[in-house]
């Protein structure tokens, strides 16, 4: 790949531009630039009097003179990664630091509305960057979320990230995510974010920009470009990725490339969830997008958060003897709802009075994007229940399209049992003051269910994955909950199951049957001795 530089001294020092740099060449479009072209930015986000513009067949971005400077002496294998983008720009980037502001933001104004206004923000105030680099002695570990659909991989991630914070000798923590509610979401304090551009899966391996303005292929390169320009200014000593050994389509595989020559004292760590689809499934993928090699090649460890004697990953994904080695089963992550360190916001700033006698039902699917199905049956299950024997809360998830919501008020609106409210961030709050709990098959709501200890039905999504259902028939196997499919008359399920564990029934449960759930403790045990014990470079990847 070769790469163009046009040289032009910015207007707002130059009352005429001059173009004195090579030109395109035709194939990809030449001529000088314009200034409608160039604009008053660098892509780094500099006001300079001189800037470079570099070309690639991928597309071309814009540094000032120092930045370009500093990145040729970075190091030549850098160099190589430059049309991925490692100068972003400062306008379209969305980083934040939890419960303070940065003195690097422009005004203390506008640094408060991005940290507290979140998804109000026109596109072109958001990703304003104002984190900045840990104290030298403080380890730094960078957490990449790909967060395509749903709440789970950031509330996995946040659970993580409020251990390594709360430390005795804490970390500094990077938190990359995709998820399209970060803004809102209540996050510990001193955690650093940088939001990636939301995407949404719409089939298996098929992605979509959030925003129909953008195309995709722009959205993942601009990830792309996030991604790298987090790792070289963070230069964390651990990567922990969730679950997507390659990201989301593949847009970690420049950034991995780039730590394994560059940065070999960084320690690069997979977060896999105990199931991630039908075993054949994924060996199958596994085998079709090389992760099996980049398991080897690329990963110094990998952290299954679940237990063996309840899936056995290294068996059920054929894990050759070389990734078997660096497998750790830490247990099931959960987040402390009683943290001290974390604010509510939005949703959770007027919880719902829970009344004190009657029995409390908690209806909950997660991020609620697919969840209307069982929400629906739920409330057509009330209509064959005596009004008001039990008191329900409803809670639809931020990402329940406004239509099925509204759909769900209506069909309420006349009972005085029923409250429906969009969003809580503090989940297990609700569960712990619950008497029952109907919920989808996720992985973080199964082990919050699991952890409050609360009776409950799982009604697990029956497609595109085969994740939740594998989950609830293992968990309603060891008498934890019960387990009901959706492929029949769920109403009818749910009517005739509620009644029955209200009045005491519960599901008979094997002996010895637990589950463990100090996963985040033991993830941050896990990154700690990687730090400490470092391993020579490059033996572990040869």
């Amino acid at each position: 790949m070769h790469d163009y530089l046009d040289t032009d001294h910015h207007p707002r020092n130059r009352g005429e531009r001059k173009h004195t740099g090579t030109h395109l060449p035709a194939a990809l479009g030449a001529g000088p630039l314009r200034e409608d072209q160039f604009g008053l930015h660098a892509d780094c986000g500099h006001l300079t009097g001189q800037a470079i513009r570099i070309y690639s067949t991928d597309g071309s971005r814009t540094l000032c003179l120092d930045c370009w400077r500093s990145q040729r002496r970075f190091s030549a294998s850098i160099r190589r990664y430059s049309h991925a983008g490692i100068a972003v720009r400062r306008a379209d980037m969305n980083e934040h630091v939890s419960g303070r502001v940065s003195a690097h933001s422009a005004t203390p104004a506008t640094a408060l509305h991005q940290v507290n206004a979140g998804a109000m923000q026109p596109r072109s105030a958001r990703h304003q960057p104002i984190w900045t680099d840990a104290p030298a002695k403080q380890p730094k570990v960078l957490l990449y979320s790909h967060d395509t659909y749903g709440l789970g991989h950031l509330r996995r991630n946040l659970a993580i990230a409020e251990q390594l914070l709360e430390h005795a000798s804490p970390f500094s923590v990077l938190l990359l995510t995709g998820s399209p509610v970060i803004t809102t979401w209540p996050l510990p304090v001193g955690l650093k974010v940088q939001s990636l551009p939301p995407v949404i899966k719409v089939a298996a391996e098929k992605y979509a920009s959030r925003d129909n303005d953008e195309i995709f292929p722009m959205v993942k390169g601009y990830r792309e470009a996030l991604i790298m320009k987090s790792v070289i200014h963070y230069r964390p000593d651990v990567i922990l990725i969730d679950h997507a050994p390659a990201g989301m389509n593949g847009e970690l595989l420049a950034a991995l490339s780039l730590v394994r020559r560059e940065m070999p004292d960084t320690r690069v760590v997979l977060g896999l969830r105990d199931i991630i689809d039908e075993p054949k499934v994924v060996r199958a993928l596994w085998e079709e997008q090389e992760i099996y090699a980049l398991l080897d090649r690329a990963y110094h460890n990998v952290l299954v958060y679940g237990s063996r004697n309840l899936f056995d990953v290294v068996r059920e994904y054929h894990l050759p003897e070389r990734i078997a080695a660096k497998i750790s089963y830490c247990g099931y992550i959960t987040r402390d709802s009683r943290s001290a360190e974390t604010k509510p916001r939005a949703a959770d700033a007027h919880p719902p009075t829970l009344p004190a006698k009657q029995p409390i039902i908690l209806v909950t699917a997660g991020g609620g994007g697919d969840g209307h199905f069982m929400m629906d049956a739920y409330v057509r299950a009330l209509d064959q229940m005596p009004n008001g024997f039990a008191q329900s809360i409803v809670v639809t998830g931020p990402l329940m399209p406004t239509h099925e919501r509204e759909t769900l008020e209506r069909a309420v609106v006349h009972r005085s049992d029923v409250r429906i409210i969009p969003c809580a961030t503090d989940m297990i709050d609700l569960m712990q003051r619950a008497d029952l709990i109907i919920a989808m098959g996720g992985y973080n709501t199964s082990a919050e269910i699991l952890a409050t200890g609360k009776p409950a039905i799982v009604v697990p999504r029956a497609a595109p994955r085969a994740e939740q259902r594998m989950r609830a028939e293992l968990l309603a196997k060891l008498g934890l909950l019960w387990a009901v499919q959706p492929d029949q008359d769920l109403a009818a399920q749910l009517s005739a199951l509620i009644p029955s564990i209200l009045s005491g029934t519960r599901p008979r449960r094997q002996t010895g049957a637990a589950v463990d759930l100090g996963g985040a403790h033991r993830v941050c045990a896990v990154l700690e001795q990687l730090i400490d014990t470092r391993l020579p470079a490059r033996e572990s990847l040869s």
